[in-house]
């Protein structure tokens, strides 16, 4: 065989092995994506044996009925508190053992940020101008952090606290939630107790696989809520996924604990 015909066959191998790796890479590959990319399942409560709605709790066991509650009908503010509670009594007989955590944090509207040294009377920071000093900034190790003020941190910090606050209207809100019966979060996490968001990510058994936090929102909303679930990147399962965090400020990362 000729040399320019010997590299040809020899190419042609090469390519050939190179394009069946890559099937088989992509087909391992594709293999294992469904456990992380399915779509969540859907949670089926029992039939109403009253013709009303039933209402489940975030476990997907625990089940009430509310009777005279017709589908697509909404219960009073009073009436969906009163619901929930019955849930969560029927949820802590059958797990008396269970230790319910209440939120570690207060809400950002009842915190205040301390002014940094420098500040007017008015806490603000004013910007150097003619025959004014200027604001040294903060000295911090690196180039992308260096040259930041107290002023920036302050900002930033305002805007942090405003976006948790966002969520903690969204949590306490069955209309903004986007909920359909009247139940909002609150109702059975009262300032998102016992969320546990530093144990995410975790195997949730609701879901049928690893879960984020953000995962589980959107279960709760699709099922005891009855709403529709939120795109990944929605403002809203933002700000409460911010806001659930921000109750368990100080609390050491735990994931995969139950």
């Amino acid at each position: 065989m000729r040399p320019r015909a010997k590299s040809k066959v020899v190419a042609a191998a090469l390519i050939s092995a190179v394009a069946g790796g890559a099937a088989v890479y992509l087909n391992l590959g594709n293999r294992g994506l469904p456990a992380y990319a399915q779509a969540l399942p859907t949670h089926q409560p029992p039939p109403a044996n009253h013709a009303g709605v039933v209402v489940q709790l975030c476990d997907g066991v625990t089940t009430t009925e509310v009777k005279g509650l017709k589908p697509g009908e909404q219960m009073t503010h009073s009436q969906a508190l009163e619901v929930s509670r019955e849930l969560m009594a029927e949820w802590q007989r059958k797990h008396p053992d269970r230790h319910w955590v209440m939120a570690q944090s207060k809400t950002p509207a009842t915190t205040a940020t301390a002014a940094p040294s420098g500040a007017g009377p008015s806490g603000s920071q004013g910007t150097a101008g003619p025959g004014a000093g200027a604001v040294q900034p903060r000295s911090q190790q690196g180039d992308t952090y260096a040259s930041f003020h107290d002023r920036d941190y302050m900002v930033w910090q305002a805007e942090t606290d405003a976006f948790v606050e966002q969520g903690n209207k969204i949590f306490h809100s069955a209309t903004l939630l986007g909920g359909t019966i009247g139940v909002s979060c609150d109702m059975c996490h009262p300032d998102a107790s016992n969320t546990h968001p530093e144990t995410y990510p975790k195997y949730q058994a609701q879901l049928q696989r690893v879960a984020l936090l953000r995962d589980m929102i959107d279960w709760c909303i699709e099922n005891p809520v009855k709403g529709k679930t939120l795109d990944p990147n929605d403002p809203k399962l933002r700000a409460l996924e911010a806001y659930i965090l921000a109750q368990r400020k100080g609390v050491p990362l735990a994931y995969g604990k139950h």
